[in-house]
């Protein structure tokens, strides 16, 4: 296959990849959602963030940082060249989608420092570190 088609490849597939994971764990939590919280609607978890136990927290922890995780090890095991530079540019869509979601959710301060700091860059390098070791 020609490598810039399989590197073109590597970042969809990633990216796609690591949605489906993403989604997954955040429909996992919705049972442990306070009553009347609807899940998909920003205002709604905004107003309601002061009803959150650690576990509403740990379920979009998680699937931000997992979902970078595989995206960024999907990439650098797909991509024919520069498999780092590929894993990195997953979690930097990745990051933008964290700075764009700390924006629209007000969460606390320390879950947006943990989630920003933790769930992209360095779960996507992690990722492919691991990919690239195989």
């Amino acid at each position: 296959m020609n490598p810039i088609l399989k590197n073109i490849l590597a970042v969809v597939a990633s990216i796609a990849g690591g949605m489906i994971l993403h989604m997954a764990i955040l429909f996992a939590g919705i049972p442990f959602m306070p009553e009347g919280i609807e899940p998909m609607d920003a205002t709604s978890l905004s107003e309601n963030m002061h009803r959150f136990t650690p576990i509403n927290y740990a379920f979009p922890l998680l699937a931000h940082g997992l979902g970078t995780l595989l995206s960024g090890y999907l990439a650098a095991l797909i991509a024919a060249t520069h498999k780092m530079k590929f894993a990195i540019a997953t979690g930097i869509f990745w990051l933008l989608g964290g700075i764009s979601n700390a924006f629209e959710i007000d969460a606390p301060l320390w879950f947006d420092i943990m989630d920003i700091g933790l769930a992209y860059i360095p779960m996507a390098l992690l990722g492919a570190k691991w990919a690239i070791k195989k």
